[in-house]
């Protein structure tokens, strides 16, 4: 039986986790849970599950859920890493919004847990660092991304039965130079793949010209026509900037050359995502779009457990159709590409304009094009540190954060 501890047990990753635990009862154990301010879901979360202790962000909705329960509440950042650290907790899923899924992560890596992430701001901000951990203290790091957990089984089955080897391929520790290459001794994958395929559902707006891009609104964007996601991702989607966080997760977790990781639009959301081997072959997996399928098998990894999800039936889908996305009209792919290749610092730069901007235009505050505008400005602006500690990319996370609020402010951009 694995001892789960969830971050972010309110959200759409949270919830649909608490589903497969409630259907697979004799092979998960809740430990720990946290939300950010969503109390009453997490009481009769608590109710239900009766984990050891729980995290609420918020510190007054913290106060608040004491009066309610008997268990240990803890609050902020360092009540999270509390919940990610328990003593008995052994796999931590880690479904928390924003760069604030960092430290949480690092933390329970250093602690021996097993992560099984859905954080994408983990890797693409601090890949190096969070992959360097994953390598000392020997965990297992299993992507809950339905792309990365399609990239994984693809890559496992042709190569490796061992899931530290895949995991930790690119950390054996020959991390090399100042720009995240890859060095000659440490090239497995990259000996053995052309490249890896990560599909796009296109968002929202995938349809849409660059003119109708003008006038959308955040209620518009929230309408995904393939995937149910929480207000941020799908609003990442729309832009694309999610497949662009996918592609910097891709390269951490696979030690795969960003030249030889393509972005394909696939509308259907059936294929998840290939590897194209150098035989040419091309392995791909296949699923209706459902996230308790990936999550499931990061949790179960290496058993498959049985699953209500609904099963494939390729007669039904009928069409299964790609194209090459349009980088003039999503440039935030684009400049994820840029950011990763840069490295140091320039990712964290990425995520916390993105993080700031999407969050306004949620609330808004700026257009749908203002996204990609704003992030260009702070990209353009930031001198980059090449080989920083965790504390100056949280540093440069925090700076960026409170400059994206000024000029969205001042309508600087």
């Amino acid at each position: 039986m694995k001892n789960l501890s969830i971050l972010g047990s309110t959200g759409s990753i949270g919830t649909q986790t608490l589903d497969i635990v409630k259907n697979n009862s004799d092979e998960f154990k809740i430990v720990g849970l946290t939300t950010n301010k969503n109390i009453e879901l997490l009481k009769k979360q608590i109710d239900e599950f009766k984990p050891e202790a729980v995290g609420v962000m918020d510190k007054e909705k913290a106060d608040l859920l004491k009066e309610k329960t008997d268990i240990s509440v803890y609050h902020g950042i360092d009540g999270i890493i509390k919940i990610a650290t328990l003593n008995n907790t052994d796999t931590i899923v880690n479904s928390l919004v924003g760069s604030i899924g960092v430290k949480p992560t690092i933390e329970g890596i250093k602690n021996k847990k097993n992560i099984a992430l859905a954080n994408k701001e983990t890797l693409v901000t601090a890949g190096s660092i969070v992959m360097e951990e994953v390598k000392k203290n020997n965990v297992n790091l299993m992507p809950i991304d339905s792309e990365h957990s399609a990239i994984f089984q693809c890559l496992n089955k042709e190569i490796y039965n061992d899931f530290n080897t895949i995991n930790n391929n690119f950390n054996n520790k020959k991390i090399i130079n100042k720009n995240n290459k890859i060095n000659n001794e440490n090239k497995k994958y990259n000996n053995v793949v052309n490249k890896i395929i990560i599909t796009a559902s296109g968002g929202a707006f995938r349809n849409l010209s660059k003119e109708q891009l003008e006038s959308v609104t955040a209620a518009d964007a929230l309408k995904h026509p393939t995937w149910n996601m929480g207000n941020k991702i799908t609003i990442d989607s729309a832009t694309l900037m999610n497949k662009g966080f996918e592609v910097i997760e891709a390269h951490w977790l696979y030690g795969i050359n960003y030249e030889k990781i393509e972005v394909l639009m696939h509308p259907q959301s059936i294929i998840h995502s290939l590897v194209e081997f150098k035989d040419n072959s091309v392995l791909a997996q296949l699923g209706n779009p459902n996230m308790k399928i990936p999550i499931q098998y990061a949790l179960s990894y290496p058993k498959r457990l049985k699953s209500n999800a609904k099963k494939l039936n390729l007669t039904e889908i009928k069409n299964l159709s790609f194209g090459k996305p349009d980088f003039e009209k999503f440039p935030c792919l684009k400049y994820a590409y840029d950011a990763g290749s840069a490295g140091g610092t320039l990712p964290a730069v990425l995520n916390a304009a993105n993080e700031i901007a999407v969050y306004a235009f949620l609330e808004d505050k700026i257009k749908f094009l203002d996204i990609p505008k704003i992030i260009k400005k702070m990209m353009d602006s930031h001198n980059i540190i090449k080989n920083p500690s965790l504390n100056e990319i949280l540093d440069v996370d925090k700076k960026v954060k409170e400059e994206t609020k000024k000029i969205i402010e001042n309508k600087d951009y």
